[in-house]
């Protein structure tokens, strides 16, 4: 799986490098066909404080990109929100991989008669 954490108008310390990276074990350990992974912090020079710290990870897996973005004030819950909305999105794109259309038990009794 290859990395890459940059910063965008901000240095990324190793304490930030290490907060991300433990936030996304928990999304690679329910996928582990995660080919690339780029996240990028951001602090915008806006003019009012809210919501100016912005984190957005692309998440390449085996045939799809995910996308995600979250502002927050804090760069700590903006990270935390991406990362509960990026393992919901990996999760749904790990169901929809799996086959759930598998034959019924009725149909294989008439099928061996």
């Amino acid at each position: 799986m290859n990395l890459t954490i940059s910063g965008h108008h901000l240095e990324v310390t190793p304490a930030l490098r290490e907060y991300v990276l433990t936030k996304l074990d928990r999304v690679t350990r329910h996928f582990d066909q995660v080919v690339d992974v780029t996240v990028l912090l951001t602090v915008e020079k806006l003019k009012e404080k809210e919501r100016r710290q912005k984190a957005e990870v692309t998440l390449h897996v085996k045939g799809r990109d995910i996308f995600v973005e979250q502002s927050h004030e804090d760069l700590y819950a903006a990270i935390d929100q991406l990362m509960d909305k990026l393992d919901r999105q990996v999760v749904r794109h790990k169901d929809r991989l799996q086959d759930h259309h598998h034959e019924s038990p009725k149909r294989l009794g008439a099928n061996a008669s």
